[in-house]
């Protein structure tokens, strides 16, 4: 059974950094492209970045130079640094994978999905 986990949300202060990690079990993801999207309440989940098979990211404007995208295919697992962190960046965050090798903007075209992990940015 494949399985996408996030961890390393949490509350950190405006101007401040975090680390989410997206841990991917039952079968390898070396190839695939993944994504992270967050959703905020009330809001619809909208694309952050994603990262291609062959590591290229991809970012969405509002977080372009704040964000970075890496994977680590030994570990399976993908990571997202987020830096310079604004109180609108306050959403739950998830990951997701798909059977391609570049990522897409859109929630539809992604086969797997994390569980999400909270991100609280306080002014």
């Amino acid at each position: 059974q494949v399985q996408l986990v996030e961890s390393g949300g949490g509350l950190v202060q405006a101007g401040g950094s975090l680390r989410l990690s997206c841990a991917a079990s039952g079968r390898t993801f070396s190839r695939a492209a993944m994504g992270w999207f967050r959703q905020a309440p009330g809001k619809e989940r909208e694309f952050v970045g994603g990262i291609s098979g062959s590591s290229n990211s991809y970012y969405a404007d509002f977080v372009k130079g704040r964000f970075t995208i890496s994977r680590d295919n030994a570990k399976n697992t993908v990571y997202l640094q987020m830096n310079r962190l604004k109180p609108e960046d306050t959403a739950v965050y998830y990951c997701a994978a798909r059977e391609r090798p570049y990522p897409s903007g859109s929630v539809h075209d992604y086969d797997y999905w994390g569980q999400g992990t909270q991100v609280t940015v306080s002014s």
